[in-house]
């Protein structure tokens, strides 16, 4: 029998995060040997990396640092809610995050290939922890927002869980209490754009063409289908456009409103719901 303890299983198991059965396999084929018995652990890991690559990945968490006139918000997915609520994958998010912070990324193709102060690419981060965890892990979206006023704002969906929305919104003037509220009431509300012309012409013309289709099924009078599609599109300019919703706080003023009120202006925002 090979010589280990139990205490030999419990170190490995914390710095590997393998499985108790996998530790003692590694640990009897190794007779014992700590090092190695990591290395056959890491092997055997990597070895599963490709078979997970197309594995589905709908849990994990968003994370996000704000401050100094910018912003960073990274979305990091695995495959369970048990794996996305350990203190291992906190960790690496929080690495994820900060090495995001760092190199100013802007989308997650730049941060995977952004390098770490050991000399790893983010990726092989990564790649580590899938094979480590036993999981597929993946960084899904990056967004980095700049102004003059930036804040983030995090939100828990289920108590138990990381935050599962997160948003970066960006003013010009007004207090960061203000721009603190409309970041809340986007995670609540999930605008699409910040205003109608950021949406392109194309999806308007389509939206007028169903309302209008509509409209003429729902028997309306012709003479009164160009206001009731000019009516519908508006509303869906209300559920689309941050600057025209109903101000969660306050819904007879728009975001628009009292931004204006409190003498600020949204330049930007970015919105992640894990999954989404």
């Amino acid at each position: 029998m090979a010589n280990y303890t139990a205490a030999d299983i419990k170190a490995l198991r914390e710095k590997t995060a393998a499985g108790m059965m996998d530790v003692k396999k590694a640990l009897d084929e190794a007779d014992g040997d700590m090092a190695k018995a990591e290395e056959i652990l890491r092997v055997k890991g990597q070895k599963g990396v490709t078979k997970r690559e197309g594995r589905t990945t709908s849990n994990g968490l968003v994370a996000a640092r704000a401050g100094a006139g910018e912003g960073t918000l990274v979305e990091v997915l695995c495959e369970t809610d048990f794996v996305a609520k350990g203190e291992r994958f906190g960790a690496l998010a929080d690495q994820v995050l900060e090495q995001a912070v760092a190199t100013k990324a802007a989308d997650a193709d730049a941060l995977l290939d952004s390098t770490l102060s050991d000399g790893k690419s983010v990726k092989e981060l990564l790649d580590e922890a899938n094979a480590t965890i036993g999981e597929k892990i993946e960084v899904k979206r990056v967004a980095r927002l700049e102004g003059e006023n930036v804040v983030s704002y995090l939100h828990k969906t289920s108590p138990d869980l990381p935050a599962q929305i997160g948003v970066l919104v960006s003013t010009a003037g007004g207090d960061e209490q203000t721009a603190r509220d409309v970041a809340m009431h986007v995670a609540a509300f999930s605008p699409s754009v910040l205003t109608r012309d950021d949406i392109d012409a194309e999806t308007v013309e389509n939206e007028r063409r169903v309302a209008e289709a509509t409209a003429k099924e729902e028997g309306k009078p012709e003479a009164a289908l160009p206001k009731i599609v000019e009516g519908r599109v508006n509303g869906f300019f209300k559920e689309q456009v941050l600057l025209e919703q109903p101000f969660a706080k306050e819904p007879k003023k728009t975001v628009a409103k009292v931004l204006d009120e409190a003498g600020a202006t949204a330049t930007g925002f970015a919105r992640f719901r894990v999954g989404s």
